[in-house]
This record gives structure tokens, sequence and C-alpha cells, in this order.
């Protein structure tokens, strides 16, 4: 996200959104956990929070919400844990095999969501969260990544997404304009390079999925079709190919030399700009602080990523976290009252002024940016339509396999051209897609 100075609160954001903007947890193998049948009205319920760099923020939040839930609830208690986002992966595993140990709410990243549920996890909410009078107002892309096969299992909890971040002075200088359509965008850039031969004129990576999505759904591609365990890879579609020869087309020795860039991931774009060697670079809400404690602090600014139509805008990925309740718990409607007031309305609003977490609220977020102009670029780019990966569990395999920043890389090194790369992701995708059942 910006212009405004960073606040502390902000500057908390980075580490624990940048880790799930890119990074999904593999889920649990296999799973005999099933509902206990039981529900009961008192008790103790046990909740797993991710750890935060700065926790304290987080934490005053989650113990006003928790203080509220306990006061409309006589006779329960609340213990909450903070576990580490990166090895979450083996807590959840261990918790969805046994679930004497289990909690009953827990936050997980949303790339989690198909592989959980395939593991039975995740207790269906459906009824639950159609009925709450606040749900109305999710985004619906947020409501996407808590769904799986047309049920619920979870409440969305924050959203995080990327926009064009472009260096003022730069642009200045050159006289030239923030890019309007993907093609001024690569104009521009190269633009940038010719006339600053020290600078990339827009800071792309070969490992940068996320950055690269965009381009492939602004074209009309998608990365696979389908539902549950049905799906099926289009990234070799013409559409999707279109996209992919987008983004792969702005690695050269005209903008970003691919001995340089072909490695890079998203975090390095980000570094690139903030350290003052890039015109532009594709970078999130959760960027902003990283960006503010860089070199080009009051020397740039942020705009939608521009799509493929002038005026349009790109879909970015929809990135963040839910909350759900454990199939295993045997306080039902105590755990999923509780992730109710974790991912009210209320606590969004304050996690937002204590951490920077985007609310998955349309009119919470339309508040949050009215507070922090930075806000505003990553709120219309929500606004027009973000999007997600495949609902499977099998997406876990294709991220932590490499599929896609191997089919970029191979293509930005010449070693395969656009149709034989493509159609070389389409069939490990289609493998992991089979193997996930």
């Amino acid at each position: 996200m910006k212009l405004s100075a960073p606040t502390p609160r902000l500057a908390r954001t980075a580490a624990a959104l940048a880790v799930l903007a890119v990074a999904t947890a593999c889920a649990p193998q296999t799973s005999d956990n099933s509902s206990s049948g039981k529900d009961e009205k008192t008790g103790t319920l046990r909740v797993w929070l991710f750890q935060e760099v700065n926790n304290a923020p987080k934490q005053k939040v989650v113990d006003a919400a928790v203080d509220t839930f306990r006061k409309a609830h006589k006779g329960t208690k609340v213990t909450v844990e903070y576990i580490p986002v990166e090895t979450r992966a083996q807590r959840v595993k261990a918790a969805f095999n046994d679930p004497k140990s289990a909690p009953d709410v827990i936050e997980y990243g949303n790339t989690d969501t198909a592989g959980y549920v395939k593991d039975g996890g995740l207790a269906d909410v459906t009824k639950e969260f159609s009925a709450w009078s606040e749900a109305k107002d999710t985004d619906p892309t947020a409501r996407q990544s808590v769904t799986v096969d047309g049920k619920i299992y979870g409440a969305p909890y924050f959203v995080g997404v990327r926009a064009l971040y472009y260096r003022t002075d730069v642009f200045k200088d050159l006289g030239l304009e923030a890019p309007k359509t993907q093609a001024e965008l690569a104009v521009t850039a190269r633009k940038i390079h010719a006339a600053r031969p020290d600078l990339y004129g827009l800071a792309v990576g070969g490992a940068y999925t996320y950055g690269a999505m965009p381009f492939i759904w602004s074209n009309g591609g998608e990365l696979a079709q389908g539902k549950g365990g049905s799906y099926a890879a289009s990234i070799d579609s013409a559409d999707a190919q279109k996209g992919i020869k987008a983004y792969t087309s702005l690695f050269g020795d005209t903008n970003c030399p691919a001995a340089k860039c072909a490695g890079m991931g998203g975090n390095d774009t980000v570094t690139a700009f903030a350290s003052g060697k890039a015109g532009m670079a594709i970078g999130g809400d959760f960027s902003h602080a990283a960006i503010e404690a860089g070199k080009v602090k009051g020397k740039y600014a942020v705009v939608p990523l521009p799509g493929v139509r002038p005026g349009s805008v790109a879909p970015a990925f929809a990135g963040g976290n839910n909350i759900g309740v454990l199939k295993s718990t045997s306080h039902r409607t105590l755990a999923v009252d509780l992730m109710k007031q974790l991912a009210s309305k209320k606590t969004q609003g304050e996690l937002f002024d204590a951490m920077g977490f985007l609310p998955t609220y349309t009119d919470v977020r339309e508040q949050a940016a009215a507070k922090e102009p930075f806000v505003a670029p990553f709120v219309k780019t929500l606004a027009a339509g973000a999007k997600f990966v495949p609902a499977s569990p099998a997406w876990a395999q294709i991220d932590a396999s490499l599929v896609l920043p191997t089919m970029f890389q191979e293509i930005v090194s010449g070693k395969k051209d656009v149709a034989a790369a493509s159609k070389d992701a389409a069939k490990k995708m289609n493998d992991a897609f089979s193997s996930a059942g």
C-alpha cells in the first residue's frame, strides 16, 4: 500500500502478511479426526493463533475480544496459545490426529482451507455463518477462501493484496505517468531502464508467483478449472499463455536481466525497490513498512496494477488468514460463537488499528481507508475483484514443488518456450490434482 509515514502498528504488519501471502502449510496427510458428538455449554475453550513478530498489539486486541466473549458466556474460560507460523503444519497435523490435545478454534492461512477440509479437521459452519448478520458484508473473495464445494469452514480474518509501487522522483525526472494498461507498464519499464541503466524498470522475479498471477488472470487465463476433487489445470490455455508471455517478456536486458531476476521472489523485488534499485515493483499492502524504512521513503506512490484495458485493474491474489472451528471440538456452539467474536467487525477494525491487517468486511475496509490514505489503492484493487488459488488440497503440493516458478524460469532462461513450459506445468498440476483425490 503508499504515501503516508508509517505508524508503529503498520511496521508490525510486514513479516506476518509476507509469510502468509507466499507460503502455504503442508496439510496433514492422514487423520482419524471426527466430530466428538458433544456440545458442552460450559468449560474451557482452547485457541491457537499465529505468533506475530511483535505480538503484544495483537494479543491486546484478542484479549479484549475474549473478555467480551467470556462475559456473554458464563461458566466458560478461554486459553489462547500463540504458535509460530513456520511450524504450524506440524502442530496442526498433530492436532488433527489427536483430538484430545487439539484446540477448539484455530487461525490458519487461507490457502490451507481445502487441505484441512480434506483431512477432516475443520467443522462445517455453513449454517451458522450464513445466519450471522455481519457475514453479509464479507468480501466475496474472502468468503471464497473459507468455502470448499459450497460449504463454509470458518470465517475470514484479514486479507492482503498487491498493487504497483512506483518512484515519483524518477517518473518526474523522465516525464512519465503511472501506466494505465499492462502494455504501457512494459513500455514505461523499458523507458526507465534505458534512461537509468542502474535501475530495473519494473522489478520482476521468476519465483514471484503472486506477482505473475495478475498477468495471467487479466488476460482471461486461469490456473485451473473445476472444483473439489475435479480440478483440471488450464495454465496452458491460450489465454493463460498470453498472460505468461506478458509477464515473462518483462525479463531481459531492456528491463530486468534474466541472469539477475530469474531467481528473485516477491521479497527480493520489494527489497530492490525499497533500496532504490527499481523504478517500479509489485508489492503488497504488507510491504509498506519495509519500503518506508528504505531509501525511497517519501519518493514513491502506489496505484492498482493495471489490467489489459485502459482503466482496468488486474485481478490480484487475495492472501490472508481465516479463523476456524475444529471438527473434534466438544464445545461446538461456544467455539462458533468465539470464532465470530474473533472475526467480528469490531475485532477486525481493532486489528487494523493495532497491526495494519486489512479487514475482510467491505464497510470496515472503507473505514480503514479513510483513516490511512495509503490503504486506498489496495482497497480499490480488492473492490475490482481479487482472485484466489484453486480450492484443492493439491495446491499445497503444487506450491511447495515450485511448479509455476519452474515454468517461468524455464521460459526466461530460454530453456523452453511458453507453450512447452506451460504444458509441462499443466501436467504437473494435474498429477497433483489426481493424487489429492
